[in-house]
This record gives structure tokens, sequence and C-alpha cells, in this order.
């Protein structure tokens, strides 16, 4: 990545922040020791953790704000008196083209909805997805939409299929990902009159698409496909379902281990493996959902997160920018034109 490549950070965003920002800001140098910060927070919380890490001095700018976004902030709100937030001041620092990108672990809703407000979307989408990655018995698996759109009809789908394709090949390196639609069952006829549509318009479109086709729940483990395109309703609860049997599992694991002095020798000599699984499946190594269809590049990082996972997020920003996402996502929508075929859709069964 050539010099010159700046992110801007929200320094109060998230439940351990500013401590968690500044020291995955000090993680996130040392992997990329090319990339400088612009940093929006309050003075008093922030200049100490900045004092005591002199290696930030020359590669990160600080700028003082007392207002944040708290957790309970309706977007609405925000919209009306954030403006001068640590949040709103660092997507505006990409608007303003002082950052190249922004990675806030804040309240979503609301930095989706400053982040629309300004910096827009890409000329061709219609609505910006949230978009993440997950383990899975093949690769790690892209899928979107995560939340930002309840509803969603066949064309903001076929959108989605087209963020997420490009988003596997820069992100996660596939040079011909997969994509498949996210539905009650793998046959052509199933689910409902949406899906089918958007399942057609991504079986004629002329865009050099791999589509697989429908895939269902389990598949995402599978890792059946590498882009799972569904709407924000569906794709939020099976963010949420994931989320909730990993912390099931675990709570499993522990309750078996205590259950017996011979259940604790067992866990000690297989304690290589488990950590093993543990790594493949910490949920920092993950982190990072971005926001694509924006007329710029937004991070969301989880909010519970730790410095590590931060230091993640903030390495999705940095390739998102590296790699010129938006500029290939504007290439592939000039060549989507009008991608409604001339078929008719039946009533779902």
């Amino acid at each position: 990545m050539g010099a010159g490549t700046v992110i801007a950070l929200d320094a109060m965003g998230g439940d351990d922040a500013p401590d968690m920002v500044v020291e995955g800001m000090r993680l996130a140098r040392r992997r990329h020791p090319e990339v400088s910060f612009l940093l929006m927070g309050d003075e008093a919380r922030v200049q100490p953790l900045l004092d005591r890490a002199p290696e930030l001095r020359d590669v990160c700018t600080f700028r003082h704000t007392p207002d944040v976004v708290t957790n309970d902030a309706k977007p609405s709100q925000v919209l009306r008196h954030g403006r001068k937030s640590s949040m709103w001041l660092a997507v505006e620092a990409v608007a303003n083209g002082e950052a190249d990108g922004v990675v806030s672990a804040g309240n979503t809703g609301a930095l989706m909805a400053v982040s629309k407000f300004v910096l827009r979307t890409v000329p061709g989408i219609d609505r910006p997805a949230i978009a993440s990655f997950f383990p899975s018995q093949g690769p790690d698996v892209v899928m979107l939409d995560l939340g930002a759109n309840v509803d969603c009809d066949a064309n903001n789908l076929v959108e989605f299929a087209v963020m997420g394709e490009v988003f596997a090949r820069i992100v996660l390196g596939r040079e011909n990902p997969s994509i498949g639609i996210l539905n009650v069952g793998s046959e052509d006829m199933k689910g409902h009159a949406e899906v089918r549509l958007a399942a057609s318009i991504l079986r004629e479109t002329k865009l050099p698409l791999r589509f697989h086709g429908f895939v269902e729940g389990n598949d995402i483990g599978a890792g059946t496909v590498d882009v799972v395109v569904t709407d924000g309703f569906t794709g939020n609860v099976v963010l949420k379902t994931i989320e909730g049997s990993a912390k099931l599992f675990t709570g499993f694991l522990k309750d078996a281990v205590r259950a017996s002095f011979l259940a604790k020798i067992g866990f000690l000599l297989a304690r290589p493996a488990l950590q093993a699984v543990r790594n493949r499946a910490d949920p920092r190594r993950y982190n990072g959902a971005m926001f694509l269809g924006l007329n710029g590049i937004t991070v969301k990082s989880h909010g519970g997160t730790d410095a590590l996972g931060f230091a993640n997020a903030i390495g999705v920003a940095i390739d998102l920018v590296r790699q010129g996402f938006n500029d290939k996502i504007k290439d592939e929508l000039a060549h989507l034109g009008d991608p409604q075929p001339e078929s008719s859709v039946v009533s779902p069964a």
C-alpha cells in the first residue's frame, strides 16, 4: 500500500473505549507501519493514553470533542444533535478527504445512519448492507446483509450479491467466489417471490458471477458457498443465533470439564487441540463488519471487543482501502445495467 493512507478512529465507541481503541491502534500500527491515524475523542480521557504510547506520536493526529454517541442513542437523535460527536467527526473526515476509511465500535444504528447521511451511497446502490465473515468447515464465508435492511426486494439482493462477491475477492482473496441466496430450501420453487426473482436475475446477468443457487442455514457452517446473501432481518437473526450457539457450546464444555476429576485430566490432555479450535473460532479474528455500498469505507467493530479485535477491524478497513474496494464496486455495477429479466414471477407456494 502506498504511503499516506489514513484511518479515522472513533476513540469513544465501544464498551472499553477509549483504552481499547488506543491499544488496538498500537497493535494495528505494528502490523501496518505505513498507515497513520486520525483519532477523535475526549481529550481528558484520550490524551493520557496517547502520552503512554510514544510510538504513536508521529503517526496519530488527535482532535478533541467532548460529545459521544451512547449505545442507547437513537439514530434520528444522532442525525439531529450528534454533529460534534467523535463518531460523526470520524466519518466526516472520510467525506472531507482527510481519511481513507473510518472504524468505530460505537452504536451500530447510529454509525450506519451517520455514514449514509455523510458519505452517501455508491451510484447504482439503493441500500448499503452490513457484511462480515464467519468460520466454516471450509474457508471463511461472507454473509450480508446482517441488519441494515429489514425489508429487501430482488434488486437489493442482487446488489448485495455483487458487493459480497467483490468483498470476497478483495478481503478473503477468493479468485472466483461462489454466491448463494439464503432460503428455506435449495429447490428453485422454494421461498418468496423476491428471493426467486433475485435468483433469476443472477442466473441471467452478464456479470462474471458464479451463482450457486439457493442455500440453507446449515450451508453457512458447511462452507457450501463463499458468499451468502439475505435480507437484513434474516441475516441479523442468523448472526445472533451463531453468536448464541457459540456461547452455549462454550458453557456446555466448561460444565463438562468441571464435572469430575477425570474430566479435568482429559481436558488437560486435549488442551492443545481445544486451543486450536478456540483460535479458529475466536470472534476477535472475525471482528470488523463492513458497511458496503457507501461512497467511503466504514467498518463497524463489535462494541464488546478488546484491543486485538479492534486492531483486526482496522486491518479490514486498510484492506478495503488498499484494494480500491469502492472503485471495483462501481466497475461491477456499471456492467450490471438493468438486471431485471423479462420473466414473470409466480406467487410463492
